[in-house]
């Protein structure tokens, strides 16, 4: 597994180590203690969920207060743009983003700690996205922001306006904290 660093600390782009033949390939897609050592702390898996999604359906920007989520995303079918925006104040890069292309061809993964805003824009035909989450959804916690909020200012790759679930339109800006006093 080839684990690299973006520009928010703790957000890592997960590569494992696959085997291709003529029948095919064959990779581990997920391995625990492997990863807790890539990560380099102890996490706990709760839940997995999977979504299907058509071309240019952009889903988020999901997070959740109290009950924040950790999650470790990838395309199992298709290719995405996942999106991380880092929402942590006391970060020091807070109120950034980073984006990856995620797909069923290159194997890579996202990892997402708690505390983070996602979302995804399907670059494929269709797309199926399958991620584990460190804590259960919880409807009451959801937040949304904008996926198109100019202070974020995400450079998705679209091609035309976007697919965005009435939920996801009715998102807040985002309102970065004032500075804290020195």
């Amino acid at each position: 597994m080839n684990v690299t660093t973006v520009s928010i600390p703790g957000v890592l782009v997960i590569e494992p180590r696959v085997y291709e033949d003529d029948r095919g390939h064959f990779f581990e897609s997920f391995n625990h203690a492997a990863f807790e050592r890539a990560i380099g702390s102890d996490v706990r898996f709760v839940q997995d969920n999977q979504s299907f999604s058509k071309a240019n359906v952009l889903r988020g920007l999901h997070y959740q207060v109290d009950q924040p989520q950790g999650k470790l995303v990838r395309a199992i079918q298709g290719a995405i743009y996942d999106v991380a925006v880092d929402i942590r104040p006391d970060s020091p890069t807070y109120g950034t983003w980073v984006g990856v292309e995620l797909s069923a061809d290159n194997c890579r993964q996202l990892w997402i700690p708690a505390g983070l805003a996602h979302g995804f824009l399907v670059r494929s035909t269709t797309a199926e996205v399958l991620y584990k989450t460190t804590d259960y959804y919880a409807p009451a916690a959801e937040r949304c922001i904008l996926w198109n909020d100019p202070t974020i200012a995400i450079a998705w790759p679209l091609k035309g306006e976007p697919v965005v679930s009435l939920k996801d339109r009715q998102g807040t800006t985002f309102a970065p904290v004032a500075p804290r006093p020195a």
